[in-house]
């Protein structure tokens, strides 16, 4: 008479197919998160470069100059016209700052021109956007 065991054992396995769909969860789900650290704020413009300590703001309003003279107020084309009106309504009860996304090959008259009617808007603090060395 053959006796048999209580209990059989298998040997355990490795499922490799939840294993992968975990991982590309997790790829995906860290893009999205390094996706949303962006700035996304500004127009992509070739800034100049420098060395400056990096300042820490709540929701920025950014003016961008681009080498070709246009205006944009975070993603809002303006004029030298429109420009102070609507960074009056922009900045109505924040901070009164801006930061300034210029172009290395944009004329500098035109930035400072917009500069000067951001301080017409009541602008107080400006800061200049570079690129790291």
């Amino acid at each position: 008479m053959k006796l048999r065991r209580s209990r059989s054992y298998r040997r355990g396995r490795i499922e490799i197919i939840p294993m992968i769909d975990v991982m590309f969860f997790l790829l995906v789900t860290f893009m999205l998160a390094s996706l949303a650290m962006q700035n996304l704020n500004a127009i992509a413009v070739n800034l100049p470069k420098g060395s400056a300590q990096s300042l820490k703001h709540k929701e920025p309003v950014t003016l961008t100059v681009t080498q070709d003279k246009k205006l944009f107020l975070d993603k809002t084309p303006v004029t030298l016209d429109t420009l102070a009106l609507t960074l009056k309504r922009m900045l109505a009860g924040q901070e009164p700052g801006l930061i300034v996304n210029a172009d290395s090959a944009a004329p500098e008259g035109i930035v400072v021109e917009a500069m000067l009617a951001a301080r017409r808007a009541g602008v107080e603090h400006f800061q200049i956007a570079i690129k790291r060395e």
